[in-house]
């Protein structure tokens, strides 16, 4: 029984010192790869075109997070794998774990800090364990050919990692994609100045929905195809666009702003956040070269001016010389002129 107990020792003994050399023959990636645990590390590596870097001479050591471990990132960021193996500081976070040269766990002291391949520093603490900032060295002093591997328990994140990713899509993307702002984008179209608002800016606009702008029409009495028709149609456009990038934390009560039309805009905070008398449903929506705010109603110039006048024939008047059809086109033409400027009242 003793004789049997001792050849299955020697057995294992011999099947770690096995693993113990295939180790020191691997590199610190191949290390990764053959463990099974560090597949989405692996993947991150291979993503990040750091594989044949990590595969040099060296030395190197490597903290390296377990699948477990990145999985807890990815819960607490609320982001999938494929996002992060898209974002553009990767490498950043990737670089983060390496530090030049080969530290063993019995060259770690407290306090220690050491410089990463990225730049920034890391710092050792040995209270209630082994710990590289807030993460756990888990199984330490795994060695390969041209570096040292410690498995830690939580991902390093670098100070300057930011989750959200600079948008991709201009302020026209945004509209044109959005698919609430159909009759807003036919006039960009119809006005050519989709191009404009694509540019570099920034800038902001305030953005009336489809419904929005079917309430103007119902309230003139005109169709879209009257509107985009419309020769003031480039200005009451101009008129939602302000220069600059104006987040809604930017804004304060009785804050005026020019718009590219040349006439300012109003800003009221009382019930809600209001330009001129149109309320903003939905804020600072980002695009890639400024922000968008959804607007409830139509922003309409104090100088829109509703051109429905028809052409009358002239009837003549008895006695007084002047013609009935042009007295009534007068008067007609006054009306006009008062009534078919547009003008809103705020109600709240």
């Amino acid at each position: 029984m003793t004789k049997k107990i001792f050849s299955i020792i020697l057995v294992l003994l011999m099947m770690m010192t096995s693993v113990m050399v295939y180790a020191e023959e691997s590199t610190v990636v191949e290390i990764a790869v053959n463990d099974g645990n560090f597949t989405t590390l692996v993947a991150a590596l291979q993503e990040a075109e750091l594989v044949d870097t990590l595969s040099g001479e060296g030395p190197f050591t490597v903290f390296a997070p377990t699948d477990d471990a990145f999985a807890d990132l990815l819960a607490q960021l609320d982001i999938t794998a494929s996002d992060l193996l898209n974002h553009p500081q990767l490498t950043d976070v990737l670089l983060y774990h390496v530090v030049s040269g080969k530290v063993m766990s019995t060259d770690l002291s407290e306090g220690m800090e050491a410089e990463t391949l990225k730049g920034d520093n890391i710092t050792v603490s040995l209270e209630g364990g082994v710990f590289i900032n807030d993460s756990e060295v888990v199984t330490a002093d795994i060695e390969g050919s041209n570096g040292v591997v410690h498995v830690i328990d939580e991902v390093l994140v670098p100070e300057d990692f930011v989750l959200e990713t600079e948008p991709e899509e201009t302020v026209v993307d945004i509209a044109v994609n959005n698919g609430s702002f159909t009759t807003l984008v036919a006039a960009l179209q119809e006005a050519e100045l989709v191009e404009a608002l694509s540019g570099e800016g920034p800038f902001t606009v305030f953005a009336p929905t489809d419904d929005a702008f079917a309430d103007l029409l119902a309230q003139l009495d005109i169709t879209a195809s009257d509107l985009l028709n419309h020769p003031q149609l480039t200005d009451v456009l101009l008129y939602h666009v302000v220069s600059g990038k104006v987040m809604s934390t930017d804004l304060s009560e009785g804050m005026e702003a020019p718009t590219l039309k040349g006439d300012n805009i109003m800003v009221s905070l009382e019930g809600g956040v209001f330009i001129n008398d149109s309320e903003v449903v939905t804020a600072d929506i980002e695009g890639s070269n400024g922000v968008i705010h959804v607007l409830d109603s139509v922003l309409v110039p104090g100088d829109f001016v509703l051109e429905t006048e028809e052409e009358q024939e002239p009837v003549p008047l008895p006695d007084t010389g002047l013609e009935t059809g042009t007295l009534a086109y007068s008067a007609l033409g006054i009306l006009g002129l008062s009534g078919m400027i547009i003008t809103k009242k705020k109600s709240k």
